[in-house]
């Protein structure tokens, strides 16, 4: 039943493949386009995790709670894997999504597909490959960085408004303390004011 489970899994992860992974992708004739190749190299990756990760290997570290809920440990397991598949799509994504790396492959399978008719050496820009290499990742890296940079400046802004509330927080417990103190005052005055009511009443006319 784990290997089973394991199979259907691995095979889940094609359906939570990123839109723009489709067959469309993949070149015609005999060549596989890069995104495709990427793609397969991450379900690959997905179904060797899942075989690692398998259900015997996950009842073994719980035995005492698959003893006593084997069924709840299945779903357990199952939430556990699909959940693992998900999140690695998404950082597949969010890369390719930063990096442009969809459409930089296929410009490079059309770049490829082209050069294989031609005899004389590919042309380059400036002729050396180290600066022509500078100018291609120069704006990759730019936006790394403005991204990185507006990372950064939300979670100062974040710890800011945390700073804020802080003081916000040690301010009222100020407060409290003082009106803690006041009330205190108040009350051993008023005490003080009733024994020497008491005292005169006792005292003989």
């Amino acid at each position: 039943m784990a290997e089973a489970c394991s199979a259907n899994l691995g095979r889940g992860s094609e359906k939570r493949r990123p839109e723009g992974s489709s067959p469309e992708s993949v070149t015609t004739g005999t060549t596989i386009s890069r995104v495709k190749l990427l793609d397969t190299m991450v379900d690959t990756f997905l179904q060797k995790l899942v075989a690692a990760g398998s259900y015997q290997r996950f009842t073994d570290c719980y035995k005492r709670f698959y003893q006593l809920q084997p069924e709840m440990t299945q779903r357990i397991y199952d939430k556990f894997i699909t959940q693992l598949q998900t999140s690695i799509w998404e950082e597949i994504s969010e890369i390719k999504e930063e990096g442009n790396l969809e459409a930089v492959l296929n410009t490079l399978d059309k770049i490829v597909e082209e050069g294989k008719d031609r005899k004389e050496p590919a042309w380059r820009p400036s002729g050396i490959p180290k600066e022509d290499l500078c100018r291609a990742m120069a704006p990759y890296f730019l936006q790394q960085r403005d991204t990185l940079q507006h990372r950064v400046q939300k979670q100062e802004a974040e710890n800011r408004q945390l700073a804020d509330a802080v003081l916000a927080g040690r301010r009222q417990v100020e407060e409290l303390q003082l009106q803690v103190q006041a009330q205190q005052q108040a009350w051993q005055a008023l005490h003080r004011e009733q024994r020497e009511l008491v005292a005169v009443l006792r005292e003989p006319e």
